[in-house]
């Protein structure tokens, strides 16, 4: 359920082969010609816990970093978050309209991890809005970030049908390009690195990216890798090509 979309300005989007759909501005009110959607996924199943504040400070340093983007008005941002299910924090809504303080106690976490199910929910909605502003005359690209700290257990979408999402994001005419990032946290125990590297191969991420252990200067440092690949790719827009991956 979202908590802070501005229902006036939104519609509601189904999407085939999930059972959450998505909200996005309505497109007769948006400014600028041309936007790089951003959709970060993020992990709130009872493990993350523990480091819950500082997931919730990376985001709020993705926010407060692109809003003083050059490229700011021309960056839309959904927020979704997942246990066992999933939940739209907010819908796509133009940069500018969002504010770091508003993510304090976004995370409300627990329960099981529907890694596959989040991940294609999201996947969808960005290629899917994206086909809708570009049969508007709109001309839009694409950054998925997907941040977790285990593996699947609970969702009802399957690895391939993942892959088959990400696929058509890229391959789309809709949308000129689209970078996705998969991002593991935690990843020193349990074979989750291994878990992880072999999620992103086979569902066909662009980047993946471990975060070892989840201490305060290495979760303040993802929201600043975020809040830059964000921007190199909207700055790539136009380009007809994706923005070069970066480094953690």
């Amino acid at each position: 359920m979202p908590i802070f979309n501005d229902k006036t300005a939104m519609d509601d989007h189904a999407i085939t082969g999930s059972h959450y759909g998505f909200s996005a501005r309505r497109i007769d009110d948006l400014g600028a010609s041309e936007y790089t959607l951003a959709l970060i996924v993020v992990d709130a199943s009872g493990s993350v816990y523990s480091y819950r504040t500082q997931i919730e400070s990376a985001i709020r340093e993705v926010v407060r970093a692109c809003r003083v983007s050059p490229r700011a008005d021309n960056m839309m941002l959904r927020l979704v978050i997942f246990d066992h299910v999933v939940t739209e924090i907010h819908g796509f809504k133009p940069l500018m309209e969002c504010h770091e303080n508003d993510y304090k106690g976004c995370l409300n976490v627990g329960g099981a991890t529907a890694l596959y199910d989040a991940t294609y929910n999201g996947v969808r909605s960005a290629a899917q809005y994206g086909a809708a502003l570009s049969q508007q005359d709109f001309d839009t690209n694409a950054a998925v970030f997907v941040i977790t700290d285990g593996e699947d257990n609970a969702s009802k979408v399957s690895r391939i049908m993942v892959g088959e999402a990400l696929r058509d994001a890229v391959v789309n005419e809709s949308i000129e390009s689209a970078t996705s990032v998969l991002i593991g946290v935690n990843t020193g125990s349990d074979g989750l690195n291994s878990y992880l590297r072999t999620f992103k191969t086979e569902a066909g991420f662009s980047q993946y990216v471990s975060i070892n252990k989840a201490t305060a200067k290495e979760l303040a440092k993802l929201g600043s890798f975020v809040s830059q690949s964000i921007s190199a790719q909207s700055q790539a827009l136009g380009t007809g090509g994706p923005s070069k991956s970066l480094r953690f």
